[in-house]
């Protein structure tokens, strides 16, 4: 481990001796240290933005885009362009896909070099949808390897003039270090995230962090909840949610509450919620446009019941065709299923935790299993890796950020107590494109608007970054 003095997060003006692991304390020294570097390099990659006339700027984009952008987006473009590192924060129907997509156009018109990237393959998808350019996962455009070394870092940086990172609120201290090494020195870095979804799965509070008020890093808050956003009750109900306001749960036709006192029977109305009623009311693919989140694996309403009764329902056994039992699961052809951790060496780049697939062949004369990910590639399993993959027709929570699903089927009972948090909650609902529908007790659903997650993450990154440590 590691000790050294920093400033006490309860006292102002006190300190205390923080305890690292040695691996989280040089990652957060060299973190700070490489964001400062960006910030105070004398060379500029976008220094076609200096002296700009925004006005003429933001009017030409205009005319391309067909939409005049909120005063603060117009100030988030103004930042990501002209300051070397910039991050953009705000919660749905705010409008971050849009301003990215004008970051992005203006620094083409530039002839700017672009990189885009993301945590998780679904949303450097969606970014690439969104933009018109290549995205990748974060893994992929560092080229990282078994054991972590990158292929891109401080002494081969990446050749881009502008590096773009949705959903940043996913990444964790260590990945973090390793991204912000690569970028370029004189280039830009614009990282946008929700802040207040969940934080990263590992260590670290890395976009809270550059958030701080007074910190070195400029920033942009967007507030504003557009108009068309307002219609939706799925956007109303995620603010409502994130001010501590319970959602609005009858007279909506997006948003719905199944109320259900008993856990055992939420789990099973849950199922039959997310494979029949929801497909049947509103024309949905029970397996690719409906995605259950729990938040939590164990119990009648968490992912591992869920999963085995929803395939029941939607992928059950047909005579003749084959299946694979493999530790305590039963893998079919149609299956839903994801990856539950990094395989550099599987598919063309490496198939990282967090993928979701949908099984295409299944052949027992070969023992071999495919699956097509939704990256389109299909990669082929031998029948002794399967305890790489796990269904994924209920995923935690955690498990879903960085996705977006038309549909989400949230479980909210009794028996997750101590995971029932207003951030947990509010990541599930926003991982929600049209539909959201609740199933469980009003007692269970108060709680998570109520409780503001205790498990309080300790870092010293702020202070770094201020030079206070």
């Amino acid at each position: 481990v590691e000790r050294q003095r920093v400033p006490d997060p309860e006292d102002p003006g006190g300190s205390v001796t923080a305890v690292y692991l040695v691996p989280f304390h040089r990652a957060e020294v060299s973190l700070a240290a490489q964001l400062r570097r960006l910030l105070e390099h004398p060379e500029d990659r976008l220094a076609a933005f200096d002296g700009v006339d925004w006005e003429v700027a933001l009017g030409w984009l205009a005319k391309r885009t067909g939409a005049e952008l909120a005063p603060e987006q117009r100030e988030a473009v103004r930042l990501a362009l002209t300051e070397k590192v910039a991050v953009l924060t705000g919660g749905p129907g705010c409008g971050k896909s849009f301003t990215v997509r004008s970051v992005v156009e203006l620094a083409r018109a530039k002839r700017a070099k672009v990189v885009l990237a993301a945590p998780t393959g679904r949303a450097a998808k969606r970014l690439a949808e969104l933009t018109g350019a290549e995205a990748s996962t974060v893994h992929r455009l560092l080229e990282l390897r078994p054991g972590g070394d990158a292929a891109y870092d401080r002494d081969r940086p990446l050749d881009a003039d502008l590096v773009v990172v949705d959903e940043a609120s996913m990444l964790d201290l260590l990945l973090a270090n390793k991204l912000i090494k690569a970028v370029a020195p004189g280039a830009h870095l614009l990282l946008v995230g929700d802040v207040d979804q969940l934080p990263s799965v590992g260590a670290g509070e890395v976009l809270r962090d550059l958030l701080a008020e007074g910190g070195p890093v400029p920033s942009v808050r967007l507030t504003r909840i557009f108009r068309q956003a307002q219609q939706s009750g799925v956007v109303t109900n995620a603010h409502r949610i994130n001010a501590g306001t319970p959602p609005l749960t009858s007279g909506l036709d997006d948003f719905f509450l199944f109320v259900e006192e008993d856990t055992e029977e939420a789990g099973r109305l849950t199922v039959d919620v997310a494979a029949r009623r929801v497909p049947a009311r509103f024309g949905l693919d029970p397996r690719r446009d409906v995605q259950v989140l729990t938040p939590m694996h164990r119990g009648p309403a968490g992912a591992g019941a869920l999963n085995g009764l929803l395939q029941q329902e939607i992928t059950p056994a047909r005579p003749g065709l084959p299946e694979k039992r493999f530790g305590g699961r039963i893998f079919r052809v149609g299956d839903k299923v994801t990856q539950i951790r990094n395989n550099y060496d599987k598919g063309a780049n490496g198939v990282f935790n967090g993928t979701v697939g949908v099984v295409v062949g299944l052949e027992p004369e070969e023992q071999r299993l495919t699956v097509r990910t939704d990256e389109d590639e299909e990669v082929p399993y031998d029948f002794s890796e399967l305890d790489e993959l796990t269904h994924a027709y209920a995923v935690t929570v955690h498990r879903s950020q960085g996705s977006e699903y038309p549909c989400v089927v949230i479980p909210v009972t009794t028996s997750a107590w101590m995971m029932l948090q207003r951030n947990l909650l509010y990541t599930a609902v926003t991982r929600a494109k049209r539909l959201v529908v609740l199933v469980g007790s009003r007692r269970a659903l108060g709680q998570a608007v109520r409780t503001v997650s205790a498990g309080r993450r300790f870092t010293a990154l702020k202070h770094r970054l201020a030079g206070e440590v």
